[in-house]
């Protein structure tokens, strides 16, 4: 059996990767491919736990940047072998929302934490699995942190929006670093557009890396 591929969304806060994974989703299940989505923190039981004290938890306030790093990396560790590389062995296409370059961008490059241990941390989590294209989904942090305040709906405050618009600035310029670093696996996309100007692009790229007979 054809071992499945794995795309990866990244970006800052409000960047419209949702959005963009729900229609990359529609687009590759019309051709007939079975894709799980899983997205981070979360995607398993313990990860969603994981995702409540990261996010949501009172008592995550004082939450020390190396703890926030372990956290992380344990979500993503059980995730990796509880969905991914079971889906990905299985020939199931995987997209992910966010996977190891949030953890080197957030809490490496913006939290300032020693990036070789970092970077140990997020290879022993992934255990190998490394997705084959990762959409960085690029747009000027300020106005995507207006975006995902503007779109929050439940009243509850998110850790992570919560943090000064400097931190956003530094991951912005974070990812494009390391998107110039990885070029044969990360492509800039341009999130500016329209929604529908972006899932083109998303979409002509993923035909072409993965020679897909796809429908606009």
């Amino acid at each position: 059996m054809q071992r499945g591929k794995f795309i990866s969304f990244e970006g800052s806060e409000g960047c419209g990767k949702s959005t963009q994974i729900g229609l990359l989703v529609s687009r590759l299940e019309s051709i007939g491919l079975e894709v799980v989505v899983t997205r981070e923190p979360g995607g398993t039981e313990v990860g969603e736990k994981i995702r409540e004290i990261l996010q949501y938890a009172p008592e995550s306030a004082g939450l020390s940047s190396e703890s926030e790093l372990l956290l992380f990396a344990a979500s993503r560790a059980q995730l990796v072998r509880e969905v991914i590389a079971t889906a990905l062995d299985a020939g199931r296409w995987v997209i992910a929302d966010r996977f190891l370059d949030s953890t080197t961008v957030y809490q490496g490059m913006a939290r300032g934490l020693d990036m070789a241990a970092v970077s140990l941390i997020n290879q022993f989590a992934i255990n190998g699995v490394v997705p084959d294209l990762t959409f960085l989904l690029d747009m000027d942090a300020v106005l995507g942190l207006g975006r995902a305040l503007k779109a929050r709906g439940d009243g509850r405050s998110d850790r992570m929006e919560d943090q000064p618009a400097a931190f956003f600035e530094t991951v912005r310029s974070g990812y494009l670093e390391l998107a110039g670093r990885e070029r044969d696996r990360v492509v800039v996309i341009d999130a500016r557009g329209s929604i529908e100007e972006v899932a083109r692009e998303i979409g002509a790229v993923c035909s072409e890396r993965f020679d897909l007979q796809t429908t606009d």
